[in-house]
C-alpha cells in the first residue's frame, strides 16, 4: 500500500475511496495546517492530495522523498504548486477543472447582482437598525438588460458566466488568448476582442483567467482608468490579478462605479481601502462552496490519485 497525505479537511466520501486502497494521513485540525507540521507529515509519502491553501514548493517536494509520485491538487488553479519543479522531478500534478465550473459562475452572476443593484448596501443598512423609507430615488442600481458583459478569459468558467448573463439580457464581448469554438460563439453571440477593447465598452468586467507571471496585475491603474465611471468589476478568478490597491483608489475616486471580489491579492487579508467602501460587494473565496461541488472536487482529485498510483493516466494532468 502507498502512503497518501492529505494537506488538509475534504469530504470524507474523497477519504474513505483513498483509503479502501491506501494508507491515508488525513489532516483534521479546524485550521490549515502548519508549514513546519505539513513537511513533516510529507516525509515518505507517494501521494499529496493538497488544497490551494498549502504551497507545494521545492522545499515539500524534496521533504517529500524521490518515492512521491502524484501531487493532486482540490482545486481547478494550480498556482499554489511549483509545476515546474515537480516535472522535474517526474511528479504528476494534477487538478480539479470542469467540477467547479457551475458553482463558479453563480457566484459571479451573484457579485455581479450584488454590485449592480446595490444589495450589500440595502443588507447593511437594514441590519444596522437604521430608519429607511421606501423612495423613488433609493439605493438605484443599475439594470442588465441591454448592457456589455466583458469576459477576461473565456474558458469553461467564463463561457458558463455568459450564458447566465444571455439569460438576462446583456450582450457579450471575451478577451481570451485563442478564439473560442465557433459554434458557442454563435450560441453565445459573442465577439472577441482586445483587453483595451473589452474594458472601455463594457458595462461589467468579470474577470476569469488563470493566475500566472503573465495576469499578475492584468488589472491595474492603467486599465481601471480606460473603463467606463458607470462600469463595475468583479474577480472570481484570483487575487492578484487585480491591483487592489488600484482597485480601492479607483472606487474611492469614483473612477469605476462599483465592483464584487470573491478573491483576493493577499488571502483571507483585504485591502483596508476596500473595506470601508460601500460600493464593493466582498466574499470570503465562495466560488466552488456547494456541497456537490466540493464533494465533486475531492472525489475528482482521489480519482487522479488512485490512477497515478496504479501508474496510469489520470483524469485531470497538469504536467
Amino acid at each position: 500500500m502507498s502512503r497518501v497525505v492529505v494537506t488538509g479537511r475534504i469530504p470524507e466520501a474523497a477519504v474513505e475511496k483513498l483509503r479502501a486502497e491506501h494508507e491515508v494521513d488525513a489532516w483534521q485540525g479546524p485550521e490549515s495546517i502548519g508549514r513546519e507540521e505539513l513537511l513533516r507529515r510529507v516525509a515518505g509519502a507517494h501521494a499529496v492530495v493538497s488544497l490551494l491553501t498549502e504551497r507545494i514548493d521545492s522545499e515539500l517536494l524534496d521533504a517529500a522523498g524521490p518515492q512521491l509520485k502524484v501531487v493532486a491538487n482540490v482545486a481547478v488553479g494550480y498556482d499554489n504548486i511549483d509545476v515546474a519543479a515537480c516535472t522535474e522531478r517526474g511528479i504528476v500534478a494534477t487538478n480539479t477543472p470542469g467540477v467547479l465550473t457551475d458553482a463558479t459562475a453563480d457566484i459571479a452572476l451573484g457579485l455581479i447582482l450584488m454590485a449592480t443593484r446595490r444589495l450589500g448596501e440595502g443588507e447593511r443598512l437594514v441590519r444596522s437598525g437604521r430608519p429607511w423609507t421606501w423612495g423613488m430615488f433609493f439605493l438605484l442600481g443599475s439594470s442588465l438588460r441591454g448592457k456589455t458583459l466583458g469576459i477576461v478569459g473565456m474558458g469553461g468558467i467564463g463561457q458558463a458566466t455568459a450564458r447566465r448573463a444571455r439569460a438576462f439580457g446583456m450582450e457579450i464581448i471575451y478577451q481570451s488568448r485563442s478564439e473560442i469554438d465557433p459554434g458557442i460563439a454563435a450560441e453565445l453571440g459573442a465577439r472577441r476582442v482586445d483587453l483595451d477593447e473589452l474594458l472601455s465598452v463594457s458595462d461589467i468586467v468579470s474577470v476569469h483567467c488563470p493566475y500566472g507571471p503573465a495576469t499578475h496585475h492584468l488589472i491595474g491603474a492603467e486599465q481601471l482608468a480606460i473603463m467606463k465611471d458607470s462600469a463595475y468589476l468583479i474577480n472570481t478568478a484570483r487575487g492578484p490579478i487585480v491591483d487592489e490597491a488600484a482597485l480601492a483608489s479607483a472606487l474611492g475616486d469614483g473612477q469605476i462605479a462599483g465592483a464584487g471580489l470573491d478573491v483576493y491579492e493577499n488571502e483571507p487579508r483585504v485591502h483596508p481601502g476596500l473595506l470601508e467602501l460601500e460600493n464593493v460587494a466582498l466574499v470570503p473565496h465562495l466560488g466552488s462552496a456547494t456541497v456537490e461541488t466540493r464533494t465533486a472536487m475531492a472525489m475528482l482529485a482521489a480519482d487522479n490519485t488512485l490512477a497515478v498510483l496504479s501508474d496510469q493516466r489520470p483524469p485531470a494532468p497538469i504536467n
